[in-house]
């Protein structure tokens, strides 16, 4: 966060592609008008028919990024992209999205940026830095970051972003890779809402659903309390399963237990089987998860919120990064309790 901070402080001092021949800008109609007539009433828009017109940048190609940019293209939009790994870029130039060698170059050319970072520092440096993209901002111009951050860091990236005379949106999002590629995502918005309503047929391509919530800062809130439970419902899952087997139940048979109930989720049904195998293929990194408790463990001191639950998953999703475990799904978190038994019989 101070890092964040100092960056900040320093710089304020689905469609075919578009042949390239038709020099087609992103005009796009957001193609899903009935599920944005559905979304007209927690939005409070009914705005699936507005016309997107301009160039795309996006910034940040990983694991959601890629998918979401990639979602963008594939609609017909004029897309622009800069990674710190360059060789990340590839698959979407192969796609017809062009490249920038920096942040600040993307935003030039381009009428709204969108960024998808992994934390709060990669996000400030990334806006705020060198080179970064409000260097290549104006007046007109938009920036979106979809990454997920606390409410002080997205407030300073705001703040810079607009003191270059550019609107500014925080979206970060709900989902993990699968809703990003099946352009499912959840958005969680705030901000300038011009903005927001100018970037509503992008949203509604990478998205199922978007909300918009007031205040730059809101949106990073939302984000991080439903981080927050998330984590905490992984954990519980966790030694459910560890302990059905422990008294000799099938945990699989839980698994679908559980499906069949009122704590159905979603997690539970995609992740418990591969739990059983302790298989845990990336879709949500551990230490992503652990960051954002972090982060929700801030909001809630700054506040006076205690919530113990969310306190003790974070010390077990630190124990499951200390085994070695940070780039696995954070699924993974359940080795971090095997190996917790497993010393307590020491």
């Amino acid at each position: 966060m101070a890092a964040a901070a100092f960056l900040c402080a320093r710089a304020a001092a689905p469609a075919l592609l578009l042949p390239p021949s038709r020099r087609l800008h992103c005009r796009l109609l957001a193609s899903r008008a009935a599920a944005a007539a559905a979304l007209s009433s927690s939005s409070g828009e009914g705005d699936g028919g507005v016309e997107f017109q301009g160039k795309v940048g996006f910034l940040g190609l990983g694991i959601m990024g890629a998918p979401m940019a990639s979602n963008l293209i594939k609609a017909g939009c004029d897309v622009t992209v800069w990674n710190r790994t360059k060789s990340k870029c590839d698959p979407l130039l192969s796609l017809g999205a062009k490249y920038e060698p920096s942040p600040a170059e993307v935003a030039s050319s381009c009428d709204v940026t969108f960024a998808m970072l992994a934390d709060p520092q990669s996000a400030a440096e990334v806006a705020c830095g060198a080179d970064g993209a409000a260097e290549g901002l104006a007046p007109g111009k938009g920036y979106v970051d979809v990454s997920t951050v606390d409410g002080a860091t997205s407030k300073l990236i705001g703040e810079r972003i607009t003191s270059t005379g550019a609107s500014f949106l925080e979206a970060p999002v709900s989902g993990s890779k699968k809703p990003a590629e099946d352009g499912l995502l959840i958005f969680l918005t705030a901000g300038d809402e011009s903005l927001y309503k100018r970037v509503a047929p992008l949203l509604d391509v990478m998205g199922k659903s978007r909300f918009y919530l007031g205040d730059v800062g809101n949106g990073a809130a939302m984000k991080l309390v439903v981080n927050m439970v998330m984590g905490s419902m992984m954990v519980s899952f966790s030694e459910g399963l560890l302990l059905s087997e422990k008294v000799g139940l099938d945990p699989n048979t839980l698994v679908e237990v559980i499906s069949q109930g009122a704590i159905s989720a979603p997690m539970f049904s995609l992740k418990g089987p591969s739990m059983v195998k302790a298989a845990y293929p990336t879709a949500f990194p551990l230490k992503h998860q652990q960051k954002d408790l972090r982060l929700a463990l801030a909001l809630a001191e700054s506040v006076s919120q205690s919530i113990p639950t969310v306190a003790a998953a974070n010390e077990l999703y630190k124990a499951a990064k200390s085994l070695g475990l940070a780039d696995h799904d954070f699924s993974a978190v359940i080795e971090a309790l095997k190996a917790k038994a497993h010393s307590s019989l020491q």
